[in-house]
């Protein structure tokens, strides 16, 4: 079975997520970057208010429950990138292509939002493959970002 056929995906402005789907989304970032990965730092850090949200929840309307996720920053300013972050999956649903059809549908949406803008990432180091199949390539050395190893990387319009 595809698990990605059965995630209805959802594009959401900050002001459009309800408190009770905020709560479930800010739980599975937690869940993920801070339990899973050990690292701690503050998640809520000001730009989510600002950002467009992709939400793959379960496919159940009873008990739905984010299942993916990622947040997409407008540029800075003129000539900057779009920036994708907290890019995750749930820890259940990990390895079934999950991942990669959110980040294909960020990529299809951003080109059409943001035409011949670059889409910028800061990448854990262990996924430059994966990002890199995206088109993505690195565009500076590893650093330690929250105790972990990341290289930005870049995708040319």
């Amino acid at each position: 079975m595809n698990m990605a056929e059965n995630i209805l995906w959802q594009w959401l402005p900050f002001a459009a997520l309800g408190v009770d789907d905020l709560y479930a989304i800010l739980a599975l970032r937690q869940e993920v970057f801070v339990v899973e990965q050990r690292c701690a730092y503050l998640d809520c850090d000001g730009s989510d208010q600002e950002a467009l949200h992709l939400v793959g929840w379960s496919g159940d309307g009873r008990s739905r429950r984010p299942l993916a996720y990622l947040r997409v920053l407008p540029p800075a300013g003129d000539g900057l990138p779009v920036r994708i972050g907290r890019l995750l999956t749930h820890a259940d649903i990990r390895h079934r292509g999950v991942a990669r059809d959110m980040l294909r549908l960020a990529i299809e949406r951003l080109e059409t939002f943001y035409p011949g803008r670059p889409i910028a990432i800061s990448a854990q180091q262990y996924l430059l493959g994966f990002y890199g199949r995206f088109g993505f390539y690195a565009t500076s050395p590893p650093y330690l970002e929250d105790g972990i190893p990341h290289v930005d990387m870049i995708r040319s319009p």
